[in-house]
C-alpha cells in the first residue's frame, strides 16, 4: 500500500462494520488517471505522504481571530471540536446544534448517523470517511422553526510537529417549512499541511430552505477533500455558494437530488487556481420529480501553474417533466503555463423540459480592456478590475450582509494571488 493508505489505515479504531468498509476501500486503493471522475486529478502526490490521525484534544487557538465570527458557532481546531471558543446561545427552541462526538456520547446510534455507504472504487474518501469518521456537526432544525440568526460553523487548521487527517462527517436536516443560514469559515495558523476529509448529509423537507455559504481556504500545502450530498422534498430550496479559493490541492463533489415536486436548487461557486494550485469540482444534480428547478453559476480562474477542473453533470430522470435547468461555467486562463480542463454534460430522459448548459475558457475582454484604458486605467488596474468582477458575479444570490463579508475574502485572495 502507499503511504497515504497505511496512515490512514493505522488510525483505524472502529467497529467490525466499519472495519469491513475501510478494507473494501483499502482493496481498491486510489484511483488512477483511467478512473473517469478522477482522470484530471493526479493523486500522486498525495499517495506518497502519511498522516497522524488528529489528537483528541483540540490545538489552541487566539480567540481574537473570531472576533467577527458571531454565535452561534461550533468551532473545531484540527479537527477537534473547542467547547471554549464555541457558543450556541441564541438558538431558538427546535434547533440540535452539537458536535457529532457529543451525539455519540449521548447515545445516538452511531449507524443512522453514519448510515450512507460508499460502493464504487472511484468514491474512495467517502469511503474512508465512513470508516473513520468521529467527529463533525449535527444540526437539525424541527418542522416550523424559523431560524433569523446564520449559524457559524469555524474550521481552524493550526501548524504543528505532524500533518494530521480528520474525517468529519456533519449532518444537516430541515423539517417541514423550516428555515436556516449556514455559513462555514475556515482559519489558518501557520504553513499547514493537514488533510481534512469531509463528507456532509443535507436532507430538507416539505418547503424547508436552506442558505449555505462555504468558504474553503487552505494553505498552500494543505489538502481538502469534500462530498456532499443532498436530497430536497417537495417546494424545498437550497441556495449555497462556494469559494474555492486555497489548498495545494482541493476536491469538491457537490451531489443534490431533487426528489419532490417544485424543488429548487441554486448553487454557485468560484474557483480560484493560483501558483501550483489543484481545484477540481465536480457536480451531480439529479432531477427526480416534476417542475424542479436549478440555477448553476460558476466562475473558475486559472493563473500561473495552477490547474482548475469542472465537472458540471445534470441528468434530468424520465417522469421529472417541466425541469428547468441552467449551468453556466465560465472560465478566465490568465497564464500560459495554467491549465483549466471543463465537462458540462445534460442527460435528458424526459420530455417537456428547459435546459441549458454552456462552459467557456478564455482571457479578458480585449474591448473591455481598451474601455477601461481609454479612461485613464492603466493595464494592470483595469485588468484587475475586469476579474475582480468576473469572480464577484456568483455572490449575487447571497443577502447584502453575507455577500459583502464574502466578497472581502474573495478580494484578499484575488489581490494575495496577484489577480486583482
Amino acid at each position: 500500500m502507499s503511504a497515504l493508505l497505511d496512515s490512514l489505515a493505522n488510525a483505524f479504531c472502529g467497529s467490525d462494520a466499519r472495519r469491513e468498509v475501510l478494507d473494501a476501500a483499502l482493496r481498491d486503493g486510489l484511483p488512477g488517471p483511467r478512473t473517469e471522475a478522477w482522470k484530471y486529478t493526479s493523486l500522486r502526490q498525495l499517495e506518497r505522504r502519511a498522516f497522524s490521525p488528529a489528537p483528541l484534544v483540540p490545538s489552541l487557538l487566539d480567540a481574537t481571530l473570531l472576533a467577527d465570527i458571531p454565535a452561534p458557532r461550533l468551532v473545531f481546531v484540527n479537527g477537534r471540536l473547542h467547547d471554549g471558543l464555541s457558543d450556541t446561545h441564541g438558538l431558538p427552541p427546535g434547533v440540535q446544534l452539537e458536535a457529532l462526538s457529543a451525539a455519540l456520547a449521548a447515545g445516538e446510534d452511531a449507524a443512522r448517523l453514519l448510515a450512507r455507504r460508499y460502493d464504487r472504487a472511484d468514491e474512495v474518501f467517502a469511503r474512508f470517511n465512513t470508516a473513520l469518521a468521529d467527529e463533525g456537526v449535527v444540526l437539525r432544525v424541527d418542522q416550523g422553526v424559523q431560524v433569523e440568526v446564520p449559524v457559524q460553523l469555524v474550521f481552524a487548521s493550526v501548524a504543528g510537529d505532524a500533518d494530521l487527517a480528520w474525517h468529519h462527517r456533519h449532518l444537516v436536516e430541515l423539517g417541514a417549512g423550516a428555515s436556516l443560514g449556514l455559513v462555514e469559515h475556515r482559519l489558518l495558523v501557520g504553513e499547514v499541511a493537514h488533510l481534512d476529509n469531509t463528507v456532509v448529509q443535507v436532507q430538507l423537507a416539505d418547503e424547508a430552505v436552506l442558505k449555505h455559504a462555504r468558504v474553503q481556504s487552505g494553505s498552500a500545502r494543505q489538502t481538502s477533500l469534500l462530498r456532499t450530498d443532498a436530497v430536497l422534498a417537495r417546494d424545498a430550496r437550497y441556495h449555497r455558494v462556494d469559494l474555492e479559493l486555497g489548498a495545494a490541492l482541493s476536491r469538491h463533489e457537490l451531489n443534490v437530488r431533487l426528489d419532490g415536486d417544485n424543488a429548487h436548487l441554486t448553487a454557485n461557486g468560484v474557483l480560484l487556481g493560483t501558483g501550483r494550485r489543484h481545484v477540481d469540482t465536480r457536480l451531480g444534480i439529479e432531477h427526480v420529480a416534476r417542475d424542479t428547478s436549478a440555477e448553476l453559476l460558476w466562475r473558475g480562474v486559472a493563473a500561473n501553474r495552477s490547474r482548475v477542473v469542472f465537472h458540471g453533470g445534470i441528468h434530468i430522470h424520465e417522469g421529472a417533466d417541466g425541469t428547468d435547468a441552467n449551468l453556466s461555467n465560465k472560465n478566465l486562463l490568465l497564464s500560459a503555463d495554467a491549465e483549466i480542463d471543463t465537462q458540462p454534460t445534460l442527460v435528458i430522459d424526459a420530455e417537456e423540459v428547459k435546459a441549458a448548459h454552456g462552459a467557456t475558457v478564455g482571457q479578458l475582454d480585449a474591448n473591455a480592456l481598451f474601455y477601461l484604458r481609454s479612461r485613464g486605467l492603466p493595464q494592470q488596474q483595469a485588468e484587475a478590475l475586469l476579474s475582480a468582477a468576473f469572480c464577484h458575479e456568483p455572490l449575487k444570490v447571497l443577502p447584502d450582509a453575507l455577500r459583502e463579508q464574502l466578497g472581502r475574502q474573495l478580494d484578499r485572495a484575488l489581490v494575495e494571488a496577484g489577480v486583482a
